[in-house]
């Protein structure tokens, strides 16, 4: 049985933890969840990321993660950063892929939105020049950069894509989005068989509304990957549909990286997908096969009925309902 680090966060993921564990269970999975909770205040979205959290996932390598605020017990820096950089998770990988029943602008998309965590102006390095100006400075090294890249063409390269982008703005900043753009067209070189382009950040966004199916593999920095997966995400419908996971050479967190929905805490009215999805792949990937296609096909045969789902997918059921329509089609 392996064991998984749950983290439920500090915002409706409290909520819908419980019923991951209770559906993954009903779909046979064997998976033995080490629950941590996020310390600090208890107000909605100001947790923080403990000792305990840090410790259950280094030795557990795998953890789910749900919503998490902005952590105000932590100044500017959020616990999910916090937690990357503690554990040194330098990928965000982000599936963006249609899921049969959920309505969306467009069909066939499926693509892949993978950045570099550490870096960027996610560095955190900010500070006050005099009053009433302040700086925020975007780093890039050489290091960090070929890194993501080299992890993002073997990725490509292992699960059958043929094309990637690089995304950056390197005719305005010259000199860091400049080198993110030149190792990135170096490591290149070093896989001819993956097709590759460069498109600045802006025209990025446009063709992805345009044409999102001339994608495959996007490749950006911290700041284009998190604006370019949440419009992404509005291409296949929005949180019910997208998951993500972080992860560096030998830990993987899988997460939820929308739904945080504060309002919606304690109230059974909170859409699960956005916590289960990212627990059906979790499941993919840790071999349990046969329950994560139960659950999967579980969840479309809902989407398709239509009659028990929450608010935002367009129905009138609660949390609990929807799950046990979910159970019901196991």
């Amino acid at each position: 049985m392996k064991t998984v680090t749950l983290i439920a966060g500090d915002l409706v993921g409290r909520d819908l933890a419980p019923h991951v564990i209770h559906l993954t269970k009903k779909a046979g999975a064997a998976i033995d969840w080490e629950c941590v909770d996020l310390g600090g205040s208890r107000v909605p979205g100001e947790g923080i990321i403990t000792e305990e959290c840090i410790a259950s996932v280094r030795k557990n390598k795998l953890a789910l993660r749900g919503p998490v605020g902005s952590g105000g017990d932590m100044g500017h820096e959020s616990p999910s950063v916090y937690l990357r950089k503690q554990l040194g998770l330098f990928a965000g990988i982000r599936h963006v892929k249609n899921l049969a029943g959920v309505p969306a602008r467009y069909q066939g998309v499926d693509l892949v939105i993978i950045r570099e965590n550490m870096e960027d102006v996610y560095a955190g390095a900010e500070h006050e020049v005099v009053p009433g100006v302040v700086e925020s400075i975007k780093v890039v090294t050489r290091a960090a950069t070929e890194r993501i890249f080299d992890l993002a063409y073997q990725y490509a390269r292992t699960e059958g894509r043929k094309r990637l982008a690089i995304v950056h703005k390197a005719n305005i900043m010259k000199l860091c989005d400049g080198l993110f753009l030149k190792v990135g067209e170096e490591v290149a070189q070093r896989y001819p068989d993956i097709e590759t382009r460069a498109l600045i950040v802006d025209n990025t966004a446009m063709q992805l509304v345009q044409r999102p199916e001339q994608f495959d593999v996007l490749v950006c920095g911290a700041l284009y990957g998190d604006l370019l997966s949440d419009l992404a995400a509005g291409l296949v419908g929005g949180i019910s549909a997208v998951w993500g996971k972080d992860r560096n050479e030998d830990t993987v967190v899988f997460e939820a990286i929308h739904g945080h929905a504060p309002e919606l805490m304690g109230l059974d009215v909170a859409n699960p997908l956005p916590m289960l999805v990212p627990a059906i792949k979790l499941l993919e990937h840790v071999g349990e096969a046969e329950p994560a296609r139960r659950l999967q096909s579980a969840v479309e045969k809902v989407l398709a009925e239509r009659k028990w789902l929450t608010a935002d997918l367009g129905g009138t059921a609660r949390t609990s309902e929807m799950v046990r329509a979910i159970e019901g089609a196991l």
